[in-house]
Formats: structure tokens, sequence, C-alpha cells
């Protein structure tokens, strides 16, 4: 097995099962989609990306490889900044980040960098139609103004100014306190994915406390503060889930995706395989902005602690 990269090239007409419904017809003889699932840490590693001591995949890694194929997706997974050139990222239909800090740097798991060209190249191929998924701690990437790793004040919104990755997610990681149970509120029931979810539904979780929200974000759930523990949760409710378009780019950002109970649960996967599908065109939707109408009061920070 290479160990840059990990490769799933099984497709989903060889395991012979039923796809989830919310799949357009088109989807089910359709070639399977590839996505880059992308898990370097140069910040935080999470637990549930952390490979084992001879290359083992991590726990998400293996997960996504079961999952994927019911989806019709074909994932190959990959630490290596340092692949990301025009070339590489023409091959995918979807990058999928689950990462932390400034890519550029080796930093926690010391693995290669992403160059400055890199991150443009990326990012230019999400402007030019190519799809985004990110989860949880994706939004604790490339912060505004940290490259040098000062720690600068994040209790400040820059809005056009902010770092080009965090206008291309549509928000940013503040903080996050304690885990805790708390409330996800369905927006959009119509969204694909989002049956299973009903009104609403709770997790215990690390729930991230998010500002600098895109305007076009169409927000698919909202973070319910009103019983929350925490100085950082002490603010009116704010999108937690949501899709944008980034030029031509399908966005698609959950904040769960912490724990492994989280991705365990057939609720979180529906969510995700559901903002996997409409990233990358395997189904539409409506995703006329709804930020203001749904979450009014979101930019409205927490107390520092």
């Amino acid at each position: 097995m290479n160990r840059r990269e990990m490769l799933l090239r099984t497709g989903a007409a060889a395991l012979g099962f039923t796809l989830v419904d919310w799949l357009t017809p088109s989807a089910y003889a359709a070639k399977p989609k590839k996505v880059l699932f992308f898990c370097k840490s140069s910040g935080f590693e999470h637990s549930t990306i952390k490979r084992g001591p001879n290359g083992e995949p991590s726990f998400a890694e293996k997960l996504l490889a079961e999952v994927g194929p019911k989806h019709n997706i074909e994932f190959t997974f990959s630490k290596d900044g340092s692949l990301f050139t025009p070339k590489y990222l023409a091959q995918f239909d979807a990058f999928y980040f689950h990462t932390t800090g400034w890519l550029t740097q080796a930093g926690t798991d010391k693995q290669p960098p992403m160059t400055h060209e890199g991150k443009a190249a990326f990012l230019d191929a999400i402007k030019g139609g190519k799809g985004f998924i990110g989860s949880h701690c994706a939004t604790d990437t490339f912060h505004t103004d940290e490259e040098g790793g000062e720690g600068k004040d994040r209790y400040v919104l820059h809005g056009d100014k902010a770092d080009p990755y965090i206008q291309m997610i549509g928000g940013e990681f503040l903080s996050h306190g304690a885990q805790q149970k708390d409330k996800m509120t369905v927006i959009d029931k119509n969204f694909s994915g989002m049956k299973s979810a009903g009104e609403s539904f709770e997790f215990n979780e690390e729930w991230y406390s998010l500002k600098e929200f895109s305007p076009n974000l169409h927000v698919l759930l909202v973070q319910d503060t009103s019983t929350m523990k925490g100085a950082m949760y002490q603010r009116p409710p704010y999108p937690a889930t949501w899709a944008r378009m980034h030029g031509k780019g399908r966005v698609f950002y959950t904040s769960m995706g912490h724990r492994e109970d989280v991705w365990n649960s057939p609720v979180f996967q529906d969510i995700l395989f559901g903002g996997i599908a409409w990233a990358v065109h395997n189904i539409n939707a409506d995703v006329t902005p709804n930020l203001k109408k749904v979450t009014p009061d979101c930019d409205t920070l927490p107390p520092k602690r």
C-alpha cells in the first residue's frame, strides 16, 4: 500500500446493495464519484483520523471505506499535502477535509505540508466546479492571520479579509467547551440525508462555537444554545451544518464528527453522505441563502473566556 495515500476502488455495483432512497436514479448506474479524504493534522490530531503505528487506516478511514461504496463514492485517503498540484487534484470530483492548523506547515503529524501554490490550486479547483466536504475540525484549519503560530485574537470578525480557505468553507472555529449533549434543530428537511434526522435530534459531542459565517450559507442544522454549558456557547443560535456555492463549486460542512460514536450513528452518516451526494452532483438541491432568516443573530460572539 502506498504510504502517501490509500485508495478504495470498490464500486457499488460489485457489492450488490441498495442505495439510499434520496439518490437520483442516475446515481445508481453512474461511475463512482472520486473523493479525496484529506486528514492532515498540522494542529491537534483527532483520534478518529490517527493512523496506527504501522500506517494502519484510522477509524474514520475504515468507516468511509466501508460505507462509501454504498453511496457510489470511491475514497482516496491521504495526509500528504505535497500532492496538491493541479494535475493531482484534477482526478477528483470532490475533496473532503477533516484537518487542523495551517496545512502549509508540517505541524503535529509531521506529514508533508501543502505548498502555498498547492493551496491556491485547491481553492481554484473548488471555485472552478469541484466539490468540497468538511466535517468538524475542517473549520479549525487555516485560521486567519495565524500562519506564524502567534495565536492571534480569534474574537474578531474579518469578513472579506478572512483567509481564502475560511471564506470558501463558510465559517471558522472559535472555541469549544466540555463535551455535552445538545440539540440540533433541522432547518431544511428536504435536503438529501435529512429524512432520518426528523425535526431535531441530540448527540453527545464536542460542539464547536463558530464564527465568520459566509452570507450565502444555506443553513441545514442550527445549534440550540439555550441549555448549553460553557461561556463559548452563551450566544444566540448559530449554523452548525450548511451548504453553499463557492463559484461553481458545491461546499458542504458539518460541525459534527469528533466522537467515534457520532461517526457510527446512522443519523450522522445519512447527513454526511447526503452532503457528499450533493457536493459531487449525484443529487441537486435548493441552496438559496437563508442565514439571516434562520439565525439572524449568529454574528453575535460569546464573551471571551
